[in-house]
């Protein structure tokens, strides 16, 4: 292949900045059409999860040809928590588009996909979307880019970036925010006349595994940039493993990326990205080389999880009722697997029980685990979020992050005074349109159970995005949620009236009709300390029938949770309990007579 004929760009957004609609206009400017296009459905958020929440969690690779040049387009997640997948998609580009709201302006997580690139040296094209918004502010948007560029150390050949403005949601595209064109063609001329074309390397042939794929039919597929040579179909190559060790292997098919899928190739050179089929035993960071001269490439550097979770099996009374998959042999070898592409996530086993300690990037990066073995048919429970406490130089550290919240005026002095309560520093405020923009550097623990407090305080007016900073100093303890949990005192059905008579005591989760059992957290108690209640008492009938004595029972709708603001809820004691059906919480230990006999030994050592 000719050095000019192929560009590797990488697409950097922050999440619902319009990344995924941009890239669906690419692929129609290459004349990749789809069936689905007519339904309006986005092509590049096909896994079920991405499309219900928006955001990408997996990056996927697209190529399009336009003028004879092939334009390999890698998507990205922009949140901070998937910070493995993007380690990963960016050692595959040589260059990158940040695409930018032409409103919201350049986000907290559009920051640490951009750190990372600029890190690397990879030149950018600024996207500017969003134009037709009728309070947009496209100047002072590239203006904010620069600035932040610069503050990320960017090189002046970074800085001297080219901008591009459109909507690319109406299909266009132009270098004058004013001027609307017809189709999208400016930003492909750009990408070919700015993004610099890999580099033919001659010499023994090399490639970085960044990423794999699973077919039923052929196993394991290792996804990669070549480095330097070619690769042909049944050649003999060398795995060389991240610890040094080395293993022979031979490519069985060569797959090269046109438009969504994957095509049979003889050869693919440097520069190009390639699928191989054949290789077994490898993992994401190894280096696939020349047989007879065999170079390792300096693996992915990834940063390390800040957070952990307990997964057990689900042993409450009603396991199995639902899933396929419960034992422990399921789990483990489901985590296992899950190991081969989630780079940022580390599993460590107990010998002697059924419990795994799942260390992560964060609360959503662990709650899109879990939601992924759910719908798969898994039953597991899980405990509280924990961050992780390191020791460096003798001071016990904790993770800290950079919390952004932008709200209205009047919620302003409530979004502080929340934070600040946990810990947090006020380190920015800016007041634009009516609307107040807050940074804060806060420690990881504090953001646990924050978001649906202040979307709550601020009438969900409050945008908030968050990453992680470094590991400073412990802070102090953080104060959690007050109230006490209201406790099912037995197995049955519960009953209307039962909850009727239980309504000052506190809120429901659950609904009359529904099952329950002993030990399960039905509600949140209104004072401190937990309750336990019977949500099956039934009214006792009697032959009195007079008028006024069955008065009607209103009980006000309860409070369903979402995985995350579940996890985020509990407290020490308790588990969240995950069925392909049902999410309820309960305590670990079930039996109140049991809790009572280890909160009391918990006391006297405690004296002690």
């Amino acid at each position: 292949m000719k050095e000019q004929a192929i560009r590797n760009i990488a697409i950097i957004a922050h999440v619902d900045h319009g990344k995924t609609t941009l890239v669906d206009k690419m692929l129609l400017a290459g004349q990749l059409f789809r069936e689905n296009e007519a339904s309006g459905e986005l092509m590049l958020d096909n896994n079920e999860l991405e499309r219900e929440r928006g955001i990408t969690i997996l990056s996927k690779n697209v190529s399009i040809n336009y003028k004879g040049v092939k334009i390999n387009i890698i998507d990205t997640p922009g949140h901070a928590d998937f910070g493995g997948e993007v380690e990963r998609v960016l050692n595959m580009a040589d260059g990158v588009l940040l695409l930018v709201d032409a409103f919201e302006g350049p986000m907290p997580q559009t920051r640490f996909v951009l750190q990372k690139a600029l890190e690397i040296g990879l030149k950018p094209i600024v996207v500017i979307n969003k134009v037709d918004k009728p309070n947009c502010r496209p100047i002072e948007v590239q203006e904010a880019v620069f600035d932040l560029m610069f503050n990320l150390d960017a090189t002046e050949e970074q800085l001297d970036f080219q901008t591009v403005y459109g909507s690319a949601k109406r299909g266009w595209m132009s270098d004058d925010w004013q001027h609307e064109t017809s189709d999208i063609t400016y930003l492909l001329d750009q990408i070919i006349k700015h993004i610099p074309a890999p580099e033919i390397k001659e010499g023994a042939s090399q490639m970085l595994v960044t990423s794999l794929d699973y077919s039923s039919y052929v196993g394991r597929i290792a996804i990669g940039r070549v480095h330097r040579g070619s690769f042909r179909e049944n050649q003999d190559i060398m795995l060389i493993k991240r610890d040094g060790t080395q293993q022979k292997a031979r490519i069985k098919e060569l797959h090269e990326f046109v438009g969504f899928g994957r095509k049979h190739c003889d050869e693919i050179g440097s520069g190009d990205i390639c699928a191989m089929v054949g290789i077994e035993n490898f993992e994401i960071g190894d280096t696939i080389a020349d047989i007879n001269t065999p170079e390792a490439l300096p693996p992915i550097a990834i940063d390390e999880p800040t957070m952990s979770m307990v997964f057990t099996i689900n042993n409450s009374p009603f396991f199995g009722k639902d899933g396929k998959f419960v034992t422990s042999r399921h789990i483990h070898e489901r985590l296992v697997r899950e190991l081969d592409k989630n780079l940022a996530l580390r599993v460590e086993k107990d010998p002697n029980s059924d419990v795994w300690t799942v260390f992560g990037r964060g609360v959503l990066h662990l709650s899109v685990l879990i939601e992924t073995m759910r719908r798969e048919g898994y039953e597991l429970q899980v405990g509280q979020p924990r961050v992780i406490i390191k020791e460096i130089d003798g001071v016990v550290c904790e993770p800290i992050e950079e919390l952004t919240i932008n709200v209205t005026e009047e919620a302003a002095s409530k979004m502080i005074d929340q934070v600040t309560r946990r810990k947090g520093e006020l380190t920015k405020m800016e007041t634009k349109n009516d609307r107040v923009y807050l940074e804060f550097n806060i420690p990881s623990r504090g953001i646990i159970g924050l978001r649906s407090t202040l979307l709550t305080l601020s009438a969900g007016e409050a945008v908030i995005a968050h990453r992680f900073i470094e590991f400073q100093p412990y802070k102090g303890d953080i104060e959690r949620r007050e109230n006490g949990s209201m406790i099912a005192i037995e197995t049955g059905t519960a009953v209307a009236y039962g909850m009727d008579k239980l309504q000052d005591r506190g809120r429901f989760f659950i609904s009359p009709g529904e099952e329950v059992y002993a030990g399960q957290v039905v509600g949140e108690h209104a004072k401190e300390g937990d309750l336990v209640i019977n949500v099956n008492k039934s009214k006792k009938l009697t032959n009195v029938r007079a008028s006024g004595t069955d008065e009607k029972v209103t009980l006000p709708p309860p409070v369903i949770f979402s995985l995350e603001e579940a996890l985020e809820y509990i407290k020490e004691d308790e588990y969240v309990e995950i069925t392909p059906k049902h999410m309820r919480m309960r305590k670990i230990i079930l039996d109140e007579i049991e809790r009572k006999r280890q909160a009391n030994r918990a006391a006297a050592a405690a004296k002690a």
